[in-house]
């Protein structure tokens, strides 16, 4: 007697470690170690210890790696947090409870913008020079997301009367990121930059005839 033959059984589809979502301690670990960099960086420069880093966020050397390869994704990573940090500093000056006047929050958002850029000239020239800081591995186009941010903040200052109406997005910006140029080293005048951002804004605002 033949026997039947039987019908294959459906296999549940195995997921994948890409698919996979990350566990919640490798995220802890990930965000701990991006916190990490991100003071090293600013206190070491852009060539701090990789493995240093690792000691100072109490993991070992493998597990950074794991989660960045090479010198640039962490750099990259970094990078994408201080700006998004910084873009979420301007969301909250443009926040309807925000206490601070127009001028005011424009003000508050070019000093950290200030301190954004001076800290991260190094960093940036070195994954300039990687060619790794692009949209495709931040995910945005990071000067384009400067310049929309500041935008938000100035064309609200010039609604308001405060902020001069031939001023551009622009403008600003380079204005801010030429103070960060010219102090970040050969200076030990550390209120300098303070005071020439002070000199901008007074030329910022909107002064009566």
């Amino acid at each position: 007697m033949t026997r039947k033959a039987r019908a294959p059984e459906a296999q549940t589809p195995r997921t994948t470690d890409q698919a996979r979502p990350p566990r919640a301690d490798a995220r802890r670990n990930r965000e701990r170690i991006v916190a990490v960099a991100r003071d090293a960086f600013a206190e070491l420069g852009p060539d701090a210890s990789l493995n240093e880093i690792a000691r100072r966020a109490g993991v070992g050397p493998g597990t950074l790696y794991r989660h960045f390869p090479h010198r640039s994704a962490l750099l990259t990573a970094v990078l994408k947090d201080r700006i998004e940090t910084l873009c979420a500093r301007a969301d909250e000056l443009l926040s309807p409870t925000s206490p601070l006047s127009p001028d005011e929050a424009l003000a508050d958002w070019l000093s950290a913008f200030l301190a954004h850029a001076r800290v991260n000239q190094g960093m940036g020239g070195a994954l300039v020079l990687e060619k790794t800081a692009t949209p495709d591995a931040l995910g945005f186009d990071c000067h384009q997301r400067i310049l929309e941010t500041a935008a938000g903040l100035l064309t609200r200052a010039q609604q308001q009367g405060t902020a001069r109406p031939d001023l551009t997005p622009g403008d600003l910006v380079q204005l801010v990121v030429g103070i960060a140029l010219s102090t970040t080293r050969g200076t030990s005048d550390t209120e300098q930059p303070d005071r020439l951002l002070g000199l901008v804004l007074n030329a910022v605002h909107a002064h009566p005839n």
